[in-house]
């Protein structure tokens, strides 16, 4: 998941494309193809158990055009861009004329990602289907049809929100880390945040090896936390898996990363968390180390300031 290109003042959500370059090449060098997105469907009816890279890049800054777009172009490579529809034309922001000039290429999927690209958990329900029903309706204007890829904004959401999209999208993408693998939610789909922090090469090195860490099931299954701070979290793990006994967890309650205390009962992952996650996102992440390699899964929940209420 990238956002803006050569625009260094803002270091957490900017690559530099110099950066930016070598990463592709790092992609190629380990001879990992791009998705095909005419496949991603066909991967859910007919999985294939082949290793493949998607890019995707949300909010559609003008840095993105300005600077990675011709580059993109240039070498064919397929990426989703997630486009809020408010913004759009505004200045940092492309123009509908260069997002349709793109959205002609073959290679290049258009997403949406709401209307307003506000913290839409704020809000009651009645506003956030008004926010993306708005937005439904510009890119029908716009572009004549409504993308079948969505990202949430901030990749916060609540099961109620989510649950709506699934009713008006195909897929749907978060911002948790993670590796996409037949079992996991097509409205909850993991990405790997890129930036000039997260985005030092020995590290993407080791992020596009990752293999997924696969799951039945998370409990709770709604990501937003108020009074349950902090949740009571059950991974459920398949009968057949390997290794469980190698899992990790790292989670940011309280005020630090640290090693989250787990608990391994008959293929029950329970993470007992040491503190109460802070506004405004919490993070857990798992690995697993066997014989294949690095094994992964993020999960994001959102916090609620219970003040709000």
């Amino acid at each position: 998941m990238y956002h803006r290109f050569n625009e260094n003042k803002y270091p957490s959500t900017n690559i530099k494309m110099d950066i930016f370059k070598k990463q592709i090449n790092i992609i190629k060098k380990n001879n990992l193809k791009f998705y095909d997105l005419n496949e991603f469907d066909a991967q859910y009816s007919n999985p294939k158990k082949e290793k493949k890279i998607l890019i995707t890049i949300d909010d559609a800054f003008s840095s993105f055009y300005e600077n990675a777009w011709p580059f993109l172009k240039e070498n064919k490579i397929p990426f989703i861009l997630f486009v809020s529809t408010e913004p759009v034309g505004k200045k940092g922001y492309m123009t509908w004329e260069q997002i349709k000039e793109i959205e002609k290429e073959k290679f290049v999927y258009i997403g949406n990602h709401s209307h307003s690209h506000e913290y839409l958990i704020n809000y009651d329900f009645s506003y956030f289907k008004e926010d993306i029903d708005k937005s439904i309706e510009i890119f029908e204007n716009k572009l004549g049809y409504n993308p079948k890829f969505f990202s949430y904004p901030f990749g916060e959401y609540n099961l109620k929100q989510k649950k709506y999209i699934t009713e008006k999208f195909k897929f749907a993408f978060g911002q948790h880390s993670g590796v996409i693998d037949i079992n996991k939610d097509k409205y909850e789909l993991p990405r790997f945040p890129i930036n000039e922090k997260y985005g030092d090469l020995k590290r993407f090195d080791f992020l596009i090896k990752l293999l997924p860490l696969q799951y039945k099931n998370i409990i709770p299954e709604d990501k937003l936390i108020m009074n349950n701070n902090p949740p009571n979290m059950v991974v459920n793990f398949f009968s057949n898996q390997k290794n469980l006994d190698k899992i990790n967890c790292f989670s940011n309650e309280g005020k630090n990363w640290e090693n989250s205390k787990i608990e391994l009962k008959d293929n029950k992952l329970i993470i007992n968390f040491r503190d109460k996650f802070l506004f405004r996102r919490g993070r857990i992440n798992c690995s697993l180390n066997d014989d294949e390699g690095w094994r992964w899964f993020g999960i994001q929940f959102t916090v609620k300031d219970i003040k709000d209420n």
